[in-house]
């Protein structure tokens, strides 16, 4: 029974390439947490937290928009992200810059803070 379980965690890690090994060996990542970020202040709770496997720290750049098409930039969130993929998301208000990064700790602080 025991050499059953072995076989079965033996060919999970080895038909995801490695992710799940590569998970378990690398060391935790901090990243910061908070819901409202501007000029280096968290006017919420700064906490911290630990990636996850498939996770990476996240910043949520919030925009609004004038009249002139124009960017200014209002405040960030700092997170924790599953599948978290850089991108944009522009509405008729206001855009968000979705940033992610897991190659140091508190990776996540925004440029200028």
């Amino acid at each position: 029974m025991f050499a059953l379980f072995l076989l079965g965690l033996f060919s999970l890690v080895c038909t995801n390439d490695g992710e799940l090994q590569r998970y378990l060996i690398e060391p935790s990542v901090l990243c910061y947490k908070c819901k409202k970020f501007h000029l280096g202040l968290c006017y919420d709770t700064m906490s911290s937290c630990n990636l996850q496997y498939q996770q990476s720290c996240a910043t949520e750049n919030i925009y609004i928009l004038t009249r002139k098409g124009q960017s200014i930039y209002y405040y960030s969130i700092l997170s924790c992200m599953t599948n978290c993929e850089d991108v944009n998301f522009l509405g008729f208000e206001k855009r968000t810059e979705l940033i992610c990064c897991k190659h140091s700790n508190y990776c996540n602080l925004p440029e200028g803070s």
